[in-house]
């Protein structure tokens, strides 16, 4: 990268230093700005051809620059006659001035280093652009290295060098004597211009009809720069020292030759023996055959022939070939009549212009760039042709890239923007509305397409107005949406609502329904939709249009209707709108057929609504009642737990009771919605009190093992038949027991007797249990009450005994009433006294020791008082003391012996036990 920016950096300099040395000091420079050295030409392409421009009015022109460099191996006497020549040629082109001769914009200038002039803008010389690159800048100029000549150009080139000659020979009797490629330029329009009048005749007797031309004998040892070329030179101006105007006209058929052979001269001339070659091309010329015109066309080729004869008198003259049939050619007229235009009339102007449309396809694209578009947009400043030139000029353009536009068209545009009148220039606009939108840049679409758009909605002509509703649509999609929206969209609809025009109305609502879809949905429901509710006419074009719009807007994927605003304000404007007496059978069909297709869109989306917030609803309902029978469940399972833990763990209960209840205290604090500071920060403080308790080991009495003494445990079944036979010793009535109260059956584990009074078991719970692990092994005295569903005993399987209520006979005294269960376990010995040590370790002294014996027969009273009542009490007859006391008043009673405590006699559970206050307090005196 590095490399080419030198390169180039190298270039340029190069070539700033080649201009520098060559201008610097000549008086040109003082009003021209040189710039890049494109061409070359004159004779022997001595002359560098230079961009520049006037520093005054920023023209641009063309700089001939002659380094007298090149003619420093010269002699002094040969560089002043080089000198001469070169500023004899200039001058005489300088005074002369015909459309077909190279324009002098500034006369020569001479220097210590260079010769100067400047012209017209030039492309390059024929020479250049057949392939002659000598004086060329390095490297070659693009455009000269690929410059072709098109058919066109070569015939329109020919026929300007022809009138260029006939203008010498008629007009100013002069004989160009060099008529060469490298004499002949191409300016920047493509035109081909005459040039290098060194070697002119003048013409010694102007005034006569026959002019003589004085010619000079050829002097080979001059320099090559003061002589012609001899390769286009007429053999008479060698041979007999002899010219005329027809030696012009043999140069001529030497140049078209040249042309249609790339540049290679008919003959080649050795010029250090000018004779001798001059006398073989004579030979040549008399025997010339076809093969040698062969890459000449057709249609041109007997002219060459004659124009390179060797008679002068045999060849045409410079009027003659300007009327040969190879020119009539239409490209080269067109060009013909352009180069002649500023000659033409207005009708005449006009009607060249209709046609030209027909012609410009045909011609190739350069051509009509740098020769017809020029003298196109020369024709804007009347405005009476800007109607007939511009359809030509946009018709360049769609040929023309978006650069070239820019550039070349454009600028020639902006004026014409702006024109009002005549009306034709603004439908002409419009009708090419798409390409300007596609080519101009948007800053100057904003500036001046957009604003005549505007122009046009808002003339006074009904026609403009149609034709631009009309094409709008057509390039509504290369607008930008802030244009649009903004500027638009206003001016349609207020030539909708101003106008008079049923056609403008109806061409409008037509416009904004083709345009819907460039447009933003919520723009169209906000903007348009309520737009066409105040639309004054009930014509039936005006409804169909107005229903087109809803229409479009409703179907549309982009775009639709929400189904509030076909509810609210759609439906409610085109049901009315449905019955007008205007519309026939079909356009009320229409309207049907629409209000239908949204009265069904809007039921199948509000009924969807529906539907899913239902379905919603329902979801959330079973949500609910999960989470409350999930804390239901909850709450219940904890109760439960709490219960078991409090029956199985009661020396365990002292310690973690506490916990447990803040444990539940806590969950239900943290259901409330919200907590205080104050709330949470003892939350979390229980919370770790409950954590550290839980971390601890239970509390358990160490399980020692009681070694049975040798002296077994008392039986105190005796003692209590004992005392209850002699309570029992009266008669008592047959008991009846109620129907709705019975023995319930209790599990095997362990052994267990409860009795209950007829009370309602809602009344009072009283719970108590012991634990067989604690204190009791394998014998001893176990005694419980409470409810059926805790455990009593060792198991977590064992239950409570069953409620059962005994009716006292009538003959029993009335004793308070006492609910009690006594288990007494088989497996204590009669003979001995029951050891109470395990019970005095596990209760503490809370109470004075008391014999078992003593305390036995204490209860049992109490027991019997309690379902004994007193003779003549309304009870007595319906005692529930029956055969079960019998039963267990008998000697030898044993509950495991007894078929009534047979498991399947406790097939029912209890759920719960009543006890009487005062059997609870016994119950607390008995296990402290």
């Amino acid at each position: 990268m590095e490399s080419m920016l030198n390169k180039l950096k190298s270039t340029v300099t190069k070539v700033t230093a080649d201009v520098t040395s060559a201008v610097m000091g000549n008086p040109v420079t003082r009003e021209f700005d040189v710039g890049r050295h494109i061409a070359s030409g004159g004779n022997g392409l001595a002359w560098k051809i230079f961009n520049g421009t006037k520093k005054s009015t920023k023209q641009e022109v063309a700089v001939f620059v002659f380094d007298k460099k090149l003619i420093d191996k010269y002699q002094k006497f040969e560089k002043d006659q080089i000198i001469d020549s070169l500023k004899r040629g200039v001058q005489q082109l300088t005074r002369l001035r015909h459309p077909r001769l190279l324009t002098v914009q500034h006369p020569l200038e001479e220097s210590r280093d260079c010769l100067a002039f400047c012209t017209e803008p030039v492309c390059a010389s024929l020479a250049n652009v057949l392939g002659s690159w000598d004086n060329l800048p390095s490297p070659l100029p693009s455009d000269i290295k690929e410059y072709k000549l098109y058919d066109v150009e070569t015939k329109y080139g020919l026929l300007q060098v022809s009138e260029g000659l006939s203008f010498l020979h008629s007009s100013v009797k002069m004989v160009h004597g060099n008529i060469t490629p490298e004499n002949i330029i191409l300016n920047k329009s493509g035109a081909w211009k005459i040039m290098g009048f060194d070697f002119c005749i003048q013409s010694t007797n102007p005034s006569e009809q026959e002019p003589k031309f004085p010619c000079k004998e050829w002097d080979p040892n001059l320099p090559s720069l003061c002589l012609p070329n001899p390769e286009y030179l007429a053999p008479e101006y060698i041979l007999s020292v002899s010219c005329e105007t027809a030696s012009d006209m043999y140069s001529l058929g030497g140049v078209i030759y040249a042309v249609f052979n790339k540049g290679k001269p008919i003959f080649e001339v050795n010029k250090q023996d000018i004779y001798k070659s001059f006398s073989r091309q004579l030979d040549q010329l008399s025997r010339l055959s076809s093969n040698t015109l062969q890459n000449i066309p057709e249609e041109v080729r007997e002219h060459v022939k004659l124009l390179l004869n060797v008679a002068p008198a045999v060849r045409p003259d410079a009027d003659q070939m300007t009327k040969i049939p190879f020119f009539d050619d239409v490209g080269a007229m067109t060009l013909q009549y352009f180069d002649s235009l500023f000659q033409r009339d207005n009708l005449q102007k006009s009607q060249f212009f209709k046609g030209l449309p027909k012609v410009l396809p045909k011609l190739p694209k350069r051509v009509i760039i740098q020769r017809i578009l020029p003298c196109l947009t020369s024709e804007f400043v009347n405005p009476d042709m800007v109607p007939f030139v511009l359809p030509n000029v946009l018709l360049i353009a769609e040929e023309c890239t978006k650069e070239e536009y820019i550039k070349l068209i454009l600028p020639d545009l902006g004026p014409v923007f702006k024109q009002q009148e005549p009306i034709q220039i603004l439908l002409i606009f419009l009708q090419k509305m798409d390409l300007l939108l596609t080519k101009t840049p948007p800053d100057e679409i904003k500036n001046s397409v957009l604003p005549m758009v505007y122009r046009a909605l808002e003339a006074p002509s009904i026609q403009i107005q149609e034709l631009c509703l009309n094409i709008i649509p057509t390039f509504a999609n290369l607008i930008d949406y802030p244009s649009m929206k903004n500027s638009l969209i206003p001016r349609i609809k207020n030539a909708c609502l101003q106008t008079s025009s049923l056609a403008v109305r109806v061409n409008s609502l037509v416009c904004l329904g083709k345009i819907l879809e460039y447009l933003d949905k919520w723009f169209v429901l906000d903007d348009i939709l309520p737009f066409l509710q105040q639309i004054p006419s009930k014509e039936p074009a005006v409804l169909m249009g107005i229903l087109g719009i809803y229409k479009c807007t409703f179907t549309h994927k982009k775009l639709g209707i929400t189904k509030e605003q076909l509810a609210g304000k759609v439906l409610p404007h085109l049901i009315p709108l449905s019955i007008e007496n205007n519309l026939n059978l079909n356009q009320f069909n229409s309207f049907i057929c629409v209000i239908r297709d949204m009265l069904n869109r809007l039921e199948a989306e509000h009924k969807t609504k529906l539907e899913q917030l239902h379905v919603m609803q329902e979801q959330q309902k079973s949500l609910d009642i999960a989470n409350q029978m999930s804390g239901s469940e909850e709450a219940r399972s904890s109760s439960t737990g709490n219960q078991i833990d409090k029956v199985f763990n009661s020396g365990t209960d002292l310690l973690t009771s506490g916990s447990d209840s803040k444990e539940n205290e806590i969950s239900s604090i943290q259901r409330k919605a919200s907590l205080t500071l104050e709330e949470k920060q003892k939350l979390a403080k229980e919370q770790e009190q409950a954590q550290k308790l839980k971390s601890q080991q239970p509390l358990k009495p160490q399980a020692t093992t009681v070694t049975p003494p040798v002296k077994q445990t008392k039986d105190l079944t005796d003692t209590l038949i004992d005392n209850m036979s002699s309570l029992t010793s009266r008669p008592i009535n047959q008991a009846q027991v109620a129907s709705s109260n019975s023995f319930s059956s209790v599990p095997s584990m362990g052994v267990g007797m409860g009795f209950s009074s007829p009370i309602d078991n809602t009344k009072r719970n009283m719970t108590n249990g012991l634990n067989t692990n604690m204190g009791f092994q394998t014998a001893g005295f176990t005694m419980g009450a409470g409810l059926a569903t805790q455990n009593f005993f060792s198991g977590p399987s064992a239950t409570g005994a069953t409620k059962m209520n005994i009716v006292p006979p009538a003959s029993m005294p009335n004793y308070s009433p006492m609910n009690a269960a006594s288990a007494i376990s088989p497996l204590t010995q009669q003979t001995r006294p029951p050891d109470m040590s395990a019970l005095d370790n596990l209760f503490g002294p809370q109470k004075p020791k008391v014999s078992m014996k003593q305390l036995a027969q204490q209860k049992s009273s109490q027991w019997v008082n309690q379902f004994v009542p007193p003779p003549g009490s309304p009870n007595a007859s319906n005692t529930a003391l029956g055969p079960q006391m019998n039963m267990i008043a008998q000697p030898g009673f044993g509950i495991q012996g007894n078929p009534f405590f047979s498991p399947q006699n406790f097939a029912q559970p209890a759920n719960t036990m009543t006890n009487s206050s005062s059997a609870s307090n016994d119950l607390k005196d008995l296990f402290g």
